[in-house]
């Protein structure tokens, strides 16, 4: 199981966590997408930043 994860609002006024976060996700930009792995420490990554993103899961490695 994969998870689709999307940028959807900017960084502008998040805390360094959550920048830190996005980062390590890989998302750049609003609107960029990224396909990981489900795992444990890519879902606390999420839920640092689960006001900024969508995660959609798709099937797939």
């Amino acid at each position: 199981m994969a998870l689709k994860i999307t940028q959807k609002k900017g960084l502008v006024g998040a805390n360094p966590k959550q920048r830190k976060n996005m980062q390590s996700l890989g998302l750049r930009r609003i609107n960029h997408s990224v396909v990981r792995q489900d795992t444990p420490i890519v879902r606390g990554m999420i839920q640092v930043v689960r006001h900024l993103v969508v995660v959609e899961e798709v099937a797939g490695e």
